[in-house]
């Protein structure tokens, strides 16, 4: 190789910090011998299995009921042993038993995330071609291990959207005195995508190429796809340059510098910074969806994902009324509880749409099909002849027609025929084990303070690949929150202990800092919609793609801004003692900043 560029980094230890923290109600039923928990969890039906385990019963024996969730991010996902104690309790005590989470015990027994060591060399020729990629990754993965999907989903995409010829990453856990990791939004993505994009520009610097054009000119092109890469993973399709151009249209990109200047007038150093990405969407396989007509004018939707702020009630619902016809205040969401809907793998990993959507579709093609022979029993026609649109069911080259509840309705009269009788009601079970491709690109701005070493975020911009957008303004209100996660952890948050004593030195909101609106910029976001290959509907998820490429975007511009000083690296998080330290180092003596200081309001 001509070149080969090195990176030593700690993308440092986080925590979820949902809104609501952990809680608990264990109730027993002596009559009908059942454990009942009331739960903030992430998935209740794996919860069901792990409580029935622990207590050694069937898991006919439990039920999990999670109502309205505040938040997850992977924390909820995990059975924290806390479940099992409230259900033991109320069986013991012949009474129900509650607990609740403070949030200092949050911070403190929260299964946390990230928290990898990395060492890492990109090889390329004298044209800045990629020609390899070595790297050890070592995840601290806490006292006792609860996950190692974190560490595995990282290396097998730790090429990221580039054509990389040769690739060897080798991943090794270790344990240590603090709590478990768990995967934690984009689990193990955004630490290689930050790690490969350093290297990047690392490369850039050192030897004279373009930022934008390197990454450019070793994408993986369209006409690749799908394509296999180094670890196996195989993209199923996408269109990689495309994203990246538009999110630097919409970053300003060539206005850059003339910002730059202006920042320079104030005495504040501007940096610009670039971050390609790409994740995987699989989670648990299997999904089931029971939907049910009511002939009263609702549609009863019981499905095994569980919404902690995705908005599955609106998304899920317009998927029905775009098929069925019916209005989006007619459809009835029923998750949550392992009773009502006992099979399925709750929200994660980007699969509650990619996943539910195609369940719906099943559902809703099985209750037009048997709709069409009901209202051809209706109608006295053939059951060829019927056709369903707009909510209606309508003999071909006729006005003769019957309306979806109305068929539902007499689905339930005891004169319809034998096959055709019983609830109007389709079910989609399916197991899909082939994983998505989200990707896309994210562009950010920083003015730093030379005096202070104060990180201001003036400018990001992200543009992301969700294969179809079901609603687009939930899909935006996804990528703001991931964007202001994965700031935050760029920024702010660090799960810090004390090497001596183990201690927990961020043990509450005061020491942990976690973003505030505030603090952070109007966000630019775009939506591509290149259809994933891998499912029906062309899904790929939304969920993860605003973290995934934070870390990157928001470290290259703190090391742009501070490139003129000789700065190459800074790590996570970039304090302001961290960075103006950093400045301190570099500066020449008695330099206050690269220009006059603005003094006084």
């Amino acid at each position: 190789a001509a070149y080969v560029v090195r990176l030593d980094t700690w993308v440092q230890r986080v925590t979820g910090v949902p809104m609501e923290p952990r809680a608990a109600l264990g109730v027993w039923d002596e009559a009908s011998v059942r454990y009942t928990l009331y739960a903030g969890s992430g998935g209740v039906q794996r919860h069901r299995s792990d409580l029935a385990a622990v207590l050694g019963v069937p898991e006919s024996a439990v039920r999990v009921v999670a109502e309205e969730v505040g938040g997850n991010f992977g924390t909820r996902n995990s059975f924290y042993p806390e479940f099992a104690l409230v259900a033991w309790a109320a069986k013991r005590l012949r009474r129900p038993v509650k607990w609740t989470c403070e949030r200092r015990e949050a911070l403190l027994t929260d299964y946390q995330g990230r928290d990898l060591v990395a060492q890492a060399e990109l090889a390329l020729d004298a044209d800045g071609a990629f020609l390899a990629l070595r790297g050890v990754n070592t995840s601290n993965v806490g006292a006792h291990a609860v996950s190692f999907i974190p560490l595995a989903k990282g290396r097998e995409l730790a090429t990221s959207v580039y054509r990389v010829p040769a690739a060897s990453v080798q991943g090794r856990a270790v344990q240590s005195h603090t709590p478990p990791t768990t995967p934690y939004r984009s689990a193990g993505r955004p630490e290689v995508m930050f790690v490969m994009e350093r290297l990047i520009d690392l490369a850039a610097r050192r030897h004279g190429f373009d930022r934008v054009e390197l990454r450019r000119r070793n994408l993986v092109p369209p006409g690749a796809m799908p394509y296999r890469n180094p670890f196996g993973m195989v993209y199923d399709s996408g269109d990689y340059a495309a994203v990246q151009d538009r999110a630097i249209a919409l970053a300003d990109w060539a206005g850059f510098e003339a910002r730059r200047r202006a920042a320079r007038r104030r005495g504040r150093y501007r940096g610009i910074g670039i971050a390609n990405y790409i994740e995987v969407a699989s989670g648990a396989p299997r999904e089931r969806a029971h939907v049910t007509v009511r002939p009263e004018g609702r549609i009863d939707v019981a499905i095994g994902t569980l919404s902690a702020g995705q908005g599955h009630e609106t998304s899920f619902a317009q998927l029905l009324a775009e098929w069925l016809g019916v209005e989006l205040d007619q459809v009835r969401l029923i998750t949550g509880d392992t009773d009502l809907a006992p099979v399925g793998g709750g929200s994660h990993s980007g699969r509650s749409m990619r996943l539910g959507g195609v369940v719906l579709a099943r559902a809703a093609d099985q209750i037009v099909a048997r709709g069409a022979r009901i209202a051809a029993w209706l109608l006295e026609a053939a059951a060829a002849d019927v056709e369903y649109s707009g909510r209606r069911f309508t003999v071909r080259g006729t006005d003769r027609a019957v309306d979806l509840f109305a068929v539902a309705a007499a689905a339930l009269r005891e004169d319809a025929p034998g096959a055709l009788g019983g609830p109007l009601d389709g079910t989609g079970d399916e197991t899909m084990s082939t994983p998505s491709f989200p990707y896309g690109c994210a562009v950010c701005e920083v003015e730093v303070d030379p005096e202070t070493g104060l990180v201001e975020l003036v400018r990001y911009t992200s543009v992301d690949d969700v294969g179809r957008a079901i609603n687009p303004l939930i899909v935006h209100g996804q990528t703001h929150g991931g964007i202001a996660q994965g700031v935050g952890q760029a920024l702010w948050e660090h799960c810090r202990y004390e090497a001596g004593t183990g201690q927990l030195q961020s043990a509450t909101l005061m020491e942990y800092a976690i973003p505030r609106a505030d603090v952070l910029p109007q966000f630019t976001t775009a939506i591509s919609e290149v259809p994933s290959t891998s499912n029906p509907l062309g899904l790929r998820g939304g969920g993860e793609g605003g973290t995934t490429p934070a870390l990157g975007a928001v470290v290259n511009a703190i090391v742009d801004a501070l490139a003129e000083l000789g700065a190459e690296h800074i790590e996570m998080p970039a304090t302001p003692e961290r960075v103006w330290r950093a400045i301190a180092r570099r500066a020449p003596a008695g330099s206050a900043g690269p220009g006059p200081r603005r003094r006084g309001p």
